[in-house]
């Protein structure tokens, strides 16, 4: 039997970037640990389950030493910015988004599309509220528009349709692709920018409670109006050390509650009781008021954080839904707008049908056209 000459550096750092132990795996690599010492070899049947295993390509483990792995793009992040190897779960996940990216600004240009001026509009030097008030007009999703919603469930799909509508690929997933063993971590996370004028990005961690995705849209449009690209893990309760996500956070909770208006709405005495009512009432995550009850004066830090940790363990528990029709599912997670655009253009002959199934992470034409009917083409 052939053995694989592979180091035992790198089966340790396959394992390692995954975030799993000797232990986790040894149910289906029983010789894993003597492998790591370099007492035993694996065949190459073996390493290509392990490279599966493991979410790396099968080429890496061959490489004399193990390979350097960064962000792609401006990692921002306060709590898992530079700390240890980034996941091969949140690499292929931009490295996804950034072929779906290019793809579709080169489909936007052939198709006579005009870069989008609020890409990069936005000037951190100006004050926040012209900021958000600008983003409220050209989405068209100010608080009037969020009080005739039902639900602020029904607000975030608005809030996405909008953004969509105006440009912005919104991608929401809780995995990688269409991967449900693959899923994402809220810990290393939130979401992420890719500005481009033609093909403006915007991932939201789909793992993430739905109270929190409302805010990680926000945030990630102020990186989209600031034209930056970012990695961030922020939520309504951070405090960025960095600038910039210190500014997109404000313009987030501006954008989504303005400060003269909770200070008209909020009272001073009991304030913490009027949270679910305002949160009702603008069609936001209840941690976003919390948060500008603090903006507003009307709580202290201590208070906030308490209550603010309060009410995320109890959004926690609150049921998820679960199934849902697939097609919906995998068209939100890859934006509707990029969808839409690749499966005419893949109709008309124009992107191969290989190339269009890895980016929708398809595997059968069948299910190809079955997305393109529940798009309303006639296929």
């Amino acid at each position: 039997m052939i053995r694989a000459p592979v180091k035992p550096e790198l089966l340790r750092w396959a394992r390692e970037r995954t975030g799993r132990s000797v232990e986790d795996l040894s149910a289906r690599f029983k010789k894993l640990a003597q492998w790591e010492r370099g007492e035993a070899q694996p065949t190459l049947k073996q390493v290509e389950a392990f490279a599966k295993a493991t979410s790396v390509a099968i080429g890496y483990l061959f490489l004399p030493e193990p390979p350097e792995e960064k962000v792609p793009i401006p990692d921002l992040r306060t709590v898992g910015g530079g700390l240890g190897h980034p996941s091969p779960d949140l690499l292929d996940t931009i490295y996804l988004c950034q072929q779906r990216q290019a793809w579709y600004r080169q489909y936007a240009r052939s198709a006579g599309l005009e870069p989008l001026n609020f890409v990069g509009g936005a000037d951190r030097k100006a004050p926040v509220e012209e900021t958000a008030h600008h983003m409220r007009e050209t989405l068209r999703f100010d608080l009037d528009a969020r009080r005739r919603c039902p639900t602020w469930t029904d607000a975030l799909r608005r809030f996405i349709s909008e953004a969509d509508d105006l440009g912005v690929l919104v991608m929401c997933s809780g995995v990688v692709g269409t991967n449900n063993h693959r899923k994402l971590d809220t810990e290393e996370f939130r979401g992420f920018a890719l500005t481009d004028e033609y093909a403006p990005l915007v991932f939201i961690n789909g793992a993430d409670t739905k109270a929190a995705q409302m805010f990680t849209l926000a945030h990630e449009l102020a990186h989209i109006w600031l034209g930056q690209t970012a990695l961030s893990d922020v939520t309504p309760a951070s405090v960025p050390s960095q600038g910039i996500e210190a500014w997109c956070n404000r313009v987030a909770a501006e954008f989504l509650v303005p400060l003269k208006i909770i200070r008209q709405d909020m009272p001073r005495e009991n304030p913490l009781a009027e949270v679910s009512r305002l949160a009702r009432q603008y069609k936001v995550s209840s941690l976003v008021i919390l948060r500008r009850a603090f903006d507003a004066g009307r709580i202290g830090w201590d208070a906030f954080e308490q209550a603010y940790r309060k009410e995320v363990a109890r959004l926690r528990e609150l049921p998820r839904g679960e199934g849902g029709d697939f097609y919906l599912t995998q068209t939100a997670r890859a934006s509707r707008r990029f969808v839409r655009a690749l499966i005419a253009d893949t109709l008309e002959g124009r992107t191969l049908y290989r190339d269009a199934f890895r980016m929708l992470g398809v595997k059968k034409e069948a299910t190809f056209r079955e997305f393109g009917r529940n798009l309303g083409y006639a296929i």
